[in-house]
């Protein structure tokens, strides 16, 4: 049987994923110019995307197993989807400053 749980430690490892790849792009800007920062900030758009689609998913699956009380909590899930997504698309924008100024485009 499939086991739930892992939609939610996918979400937070994935949500990790999205925040490490730019301050790492970010770190290594400043020493030298990292050529695939397009490509890899893209994959922490797609991770960010992916974690919150398996956090959806996992919403699904309580629906499904009509686990109303555990629903009741989505203004939890609602706020850190929220701040994954900004943090993301602020640390990105930080990474798309930083290369376009350095002549990376």
């Amino acid at each position: 049987m499939f086991d739930a749980g892992w939609l939610n430690i996918g979400s937070l490892v994935l949500g990790l994923v999205a925040w490490i790849i730019p301050i790492i792009n970010l770190a290594v800007g400043k020493k030298q110019m990292n050529k695939k920062w397009i490509a890899l900030t893209i994959i922490s758009f797609s991770a960010c995307a992916i974690a919150i689609c398996l956090q959806i998913f996992y919403n699904l699956y309580l629906v499904n197993i009509k686990d109303w009380s555990a629903l009741s909590e989505m203004r939890a899930v609602a706020v850190a989807s929220t701040v994954l997504v900004v943090i993301t698309i602020l640390l990105n924008t930080l990474t798309l400053f930083l290369y376009r100024n350095r002549g990376a485009l």
